[in-house]
Parts: structure tokens; C-alpha cells; sequence
């Protein structure tokens, strides 16, 4: 087997049965869903999400591991499902009509990026199974309350169900990291469109973590133009405090002082 090089904070799966838990964790109707795997290196993971006989591709940066992709499966090179590329500047919605499945082995230094990129698209991305540092993956599955819980938390669950499967050792990758891995499923909600203003929501959850360690009148200062609002008693809390909901509620808060001022 070839030996990718190692870029973006990348480290490769070598355990076969970890790679079919992960692929087994895919739960899509093949009738309408393709599946893009990032990152597949030398496609240890690629071979189980094909055995599924699901309408696959691979996006991959390294030269090298698209060439051994390319010399090791044909079904994909044949049929043109190897991408070479960056998955963060690829055009989703130019290559693929159908509702889309991400799976894959997240790049350390990439993850949050790659997350954001599937907020951007997340209208077509209805399921996400990965694997990434185990800190990032226990951020993004903690509810509120928990020091874990953060931007990505509250923003990937707006949209998506989100649930922790299992933590992976250092020892089963090459080259080994300094920290262990975690894997989690996303799998899109029934939420089209948050019942506020989607922009403004993301502005106020991201300035709230932002300076978490102060409570949300002192965090969120440029959102406060009303004296009535000032004393709004969910300004007393820190942002971790705050669930899903609640942030929308202060959203629609903030919004209602432009209405309120008229």
C-alpha cells in the first residue's frame, strides 16, 4: 500500500474493522443520494462504502493517493467518481442533483471548515458520518450546559440531529496522532428555515462564544439598542447556557427592537 503523504493535519486510517463500523453507520435511500467520501488517502474506508452498492465519489488533494484511488478502483475511475480537488473550494451543487451523503475521515486542521462548507449546503446534505479529533466530535454532539458546547454545537444542531457512535485509539492510524478520534453522525432535520433571521442568528451565536466566560448583555453589546431590551433576563446567562431554541428566541428578541423603536 501506498503511503499518502501526510497534509492538513491528516492521519490514515489502517484498522478494516473500524472503517465497516464507520461505513455501516450510513443509512440513506440509494434511490436518491449519492455519497462523497473526503479525503479516502488509499481507500480503506472507500471499499466498505462500496460494497453498500451505493452511488459513490471520493474528493482527494493528494496526487498520490489519486493515483493509487485510481489503479485500485476501477468501478470508481471508470465511471468518473474520483475527484481530484479541495473539497472546500468544490462546487457541490454543480456536480451533484441528488440529496447528499459526506462521509470520511475529516482532516485534523480542516475539520470545523469542512462543517461550515456543509452549513453552506445544507439544504443538500442530509446525512454527515465522520471522523475527526475527539474533542471537535464531542463539541459538536454537546448540549447546552457543557463545557464542551460551542459555535459549531449550537449551529450544526439547528439543523441537524446529532449523535456521538464510538471513540477510536491513536494506534490505529499512520502516523499515529497525539489524540484520539471520535465518530459522529449528523442526519438533517425537519428545519427548513430557522423561525428568525438566519444570518443574524449565526452573528449572535458566534459573538455569545465568542467571549463565553462573560454573560450574554456583556458579550452581545453591539446587539443592544434598547433600554427594554437591556433588561432582557436572558442576558444574564452565558452563552453555553443557551440551547438551540433559546438562541433563536433572543435572536427574534434582537430582531423585535427595530419594531419596537417604530
Amino acid at each position: 500500500m501506498v503511503k499518502p503523504k501526510k497534509s492538513l493535519g491528516q492521519h490514515f486510517l489502517k484498522d478494516l474493522q473500524i472503517a465497516e463500523n464507520i461505513a455501516k453507520l450510513l443509512d440513506i435511500d440509494h434511490s436518491n443520494t449519492d455519497v462523497l467520501e473526503i479525503g479516502p488517502g488509499t481507500g480503506v474506508l472507500t471499499q466498505f462504502i462500496l460494497s453498500s452498492n451505493t452511488n459513490s465519489y471520493v474528493i482527494e488533494i493528494d496526487t498520490e493517493s489519486v493515483e493509487y484511488l485510481k489503479k485500485n478502483f476501477s468501478v470508481l475511475s471508470d465511471n468518473q467518481r474520483i475527484i481530484e480537488g479541495d473539497f472546500l473550494n468544490y462546487d457541490l451543487e454543480k456536480k451533484f442533483k441528488n440529496n447528499l451523503a459526506i462521509i470520511g475521515n475529516f482532516p485534523y486542521n480542516i475539520s470545523s471548515q469542512i462543517f461550515f462548507k456543509i452549513l453552506q449546503h445544507k439544504n443538500q446534505v442530509s446525512q454527515v458520518v465522520c471522523m475527526l479529533q475527539k474533542e471537535v466530535a464531542v463539541r459538536i454532539a454537546s448540549k447546552e450546559g457543557n463545557k464542551d458546547y460551542g459555535i459549531l454545537s449550537v449551529l450544526l444542531q439547528a439543523y441537524y440531529d446529532i449523535s456521538y457512535h464510538f471513540t477510536v485509539d491513536e494506534h490505529v492510524f499512520l502516523p499515529p496522532p497525539k489524540v484520539k478520534s471520535g465518530v459522529i453522525k449528523l442526519t438533517r432535520n425537519t428545519v427548513e428555515k430557522l423561525d428568525c433571521d438566519e444570518k443574524l442568528f449565526f452573528r449572535v451565536v458566534k459573538a455569545g462564544f465568542n467571549q463565553r466566560r462573560k454573560t450574554l448583555r456583556n458579550a452581545l453589546k453591539e446587539f443592544i439598542k434598547t433600554e427594554a431590551f437591556k433588561a432582557e433576563s436572558m442576558l444574564d446567562k452565558r452563552a453555553e447556557q443557551l440551547s438551540v431554541e433559546s438562541f433563536i428566541l433572543l435572536t427574534q428578541k434582537i430582531q423585535a427592537q427595530d419594531l419596537n423603536k417604530s
